[in-house]
């Protein structure tokens, strides 16, 4: 194995293998990664799933229901990249991959670029939906007093 560490090292690594993962959250399936793209299927929360690539926010998945995208955010991948049963060599791959040994890296999204601000559309549907989460005054005084939480006058940026 330590004779062929400098030639593995010394080749580009392309991970082509899909990743398992499941859903933190029920979600839309989409066709493509937008909000705004058709809805392929609803997943349920904790639906088994195979990541196969990013774009952007988005993961490209397949799932017993179909093909499609789902937010990166609402995947949680299996457990860290040096799972029990890796062989040396597998080990070693994916330590290449994350550049660590068994630590779970959570990863960002990038924000909107020129032409993507360019081209936005207005989605009233995904404006509706918010609605849904809007909380009366009265109802989220009462949950900050049950947490102990205490009101801060944050000055508007200029």
């Amino acid at each position: 194995m330590r004779a062929l560490l400098p030639l593995l090292l010394a080749v580009p690594l392309i991970v082509v293998a899909a990743e398992p993962a499941s859903l933190i959250r029920a979600t839309e399936l989409k066709q493509e990664p937008a909000t705004d793209a058709a809805t392929v299927a609803r997943l349920p929360e904790n639906a088994a799933v195979q990541a196969l690539e990013r774009k952007g926010g988005w993961i490209h998945v397949k799932a017993a229901s179909g093909e499609g995208w789902v937010r990166l955010l609402a995947l949680r991948y299996a457990a860290g990249p040096a799972r029990q049963g890796d062989s040396g060599a597998k080990q070693l791959f994916n330590v290449a991959r994350t550049g660590t040994s068994g630590t779970e890296v959570t990863t960002g999204a990038r924000g909107l670029d020129a032409e993507q601000l360019a081209n936005a559309r207005p989605n009233p549907a995904e404006l509706a939906k918010m609605g849904a989460f809007a909380a009366e005054a009265d109802a989220a005084a009462r949950f900050a007093a049950q947490g102990k939480l205490m009101a801060t006058n944050v000055a508007y940026p200029k």
